[in-house]
């Protein structure tokens, strides 16, 4: 492939992963980074991802083939216009917005159309800034790429051997087609998240018995709901169509579930439980999802002074680094008294293994 030379505005999490990435794989490649943040832009000059930092969007960036805006999704609109009289001829323009309605219009209206692809790498972390980005977090997540109908196909070809390069799988898909399947999958259950929580705060006794007792199924499916309000009001707002109507879809399957509820058929309800677990079981679950995945495993320990340290001390041992642990105290649908999440599911596998190497009762579960 030719030596290339990328733009990024915008490199926290996703913009510093996708531009690390090009730095491992492409080393002679030249990379433009702009941030709003200096110390963002420092850090990337430091460990050598970035060839060149600026303190705003100029005309450094007219020697770019491709620049990814990698910004909030309304913000992204804003440097596209900017953008539109600083690049060259051929440089191609790409984003990482999880919504992408919104700046295909935007592209449109600026009669940009053949210099855009748009893209979604559907990976992430709760974290967000350059310091978590890392070269390997977009291996084997899909990455969406949403070209327009005016770019020309060899463009399209190259930014999909690009992408597929840094280790993640290409899916060419329209625009359109894309919003409505991240709004029943990401943004809707978001939403549904958000409120069974909140159904539980402002039903809950005086006591609080429902927040305590909890089990382990209620925060694992409401995970979601502990994300950033401001993030998760914009991609609400730049898609709320295809939300509302796939909200309208599952409100209505909510009741027809209580319409059996009341009529205590019984058969619906197990129906529906086969069908939906039979469903789930065969969605796959090795890569890098746009609802960010937990890596559990579960612990029967004794109860006595030092258990959680020793297994602690166990796994610092052999460099496999815990982001939560704690005790179940709601057990109804557990097995070990003891939770422990990891970052990946390498260090959750290796955890297995050393832990039944020390002979503890170990559970993992998906």
């Amino acid at each position: 492939m030719r030596n290339l030379t990328f733009g990024f505005v915008g490199i926290g999490l996703i913009g510093g992963s996708v531009a690390k990435a090009l730095r491992r794989v492409y080393p002679s490649c030249k990379i433009i980074v702009f941030n709003r943040s200096a110390e963002s832009r420092v850090m990337a000059m430091n460990d050598g991802t970035a060839n060149i930092a600026v303190a705003q969007v100029d005309d450094t960036f007219k020697e770019c083939d491709y620049i990814f805006l990698c910004t909030p999704v309304e913000k992204n609109v804003e440097y596209l216009k900017v953008l539109k009289d600083i690049i060259n001829n051929d440089c191609i323009i790409t984003d990482v917005g999880s919504v992408k309605s919104n700046i295909h219009k935007a592209v449109e209206e600026l009669h940009m159309e053949t210099n855009f692809i748009g893209g979604h790498p559907m990976a992430g972390s709760e974290k967000t800034s350059y310091s978590y980005a890392n070269d390997r977090l977009l291996e084997n997540a899909y990455y969406a790429i949403t070209p327009t109908a005016a770019v020309d196909s060899d463009k399209v070809k190259e930014f999909t051997e690009v992408i597929t390069s840094i280790g993640a799988i290409p899916i060419n898909i329209s625009y359109s087609e894309h919003d409505k399947v991240v709004a029943t999958i990401s943004h809707l259950p978001h939403l549904i998240a958000s409120s069974l929580v909140n159904l539980v705060k402002h039903n809950d006794s005086d006591q609080e018995y429902m927040k305590t007792m909890a089990a382990g199924g209620f925060k694992d499916i409401t995970r979601i709901a502990s994300s950033s309000p401001e993030m998760w009001e914009q991609i609400c707002m730049t898609n709320n169509n295809n939300i509302s109507e796939m909200l309208q879809k599952y409100i209505d399957s909510l009741n027809t579930i209580k319409l059996e509820l009341d009529e205590k058929n019984g058969q619906a309800i197990y129906d529906l439980i086969a069908e939906s677990r039979d469903y789930r079981d065969n969605i796959e679950d090795n890569n890098n999802s746009i609802i960010n995945r937990s890596f559990n495993v579960y612990c029967d320990i004794i109860d006595e002074s030092g258990a959680i340290a020793t297994i602690a001390t166990i796994l610092a041992a052999n460099g496999v680094s815990i982001k939560n642990i704690g005790i179940i105290h709601n057990r109804e649908f557990e097995e070990g008294v003891l939770k422990i999440s990891f970052y990946d599911e390498p260090s959750a596998n290796k955890a297995v293994e050393q832990l039944q190497r020390h002979r503890y009762k170990i559970f993992k579960r998906k």
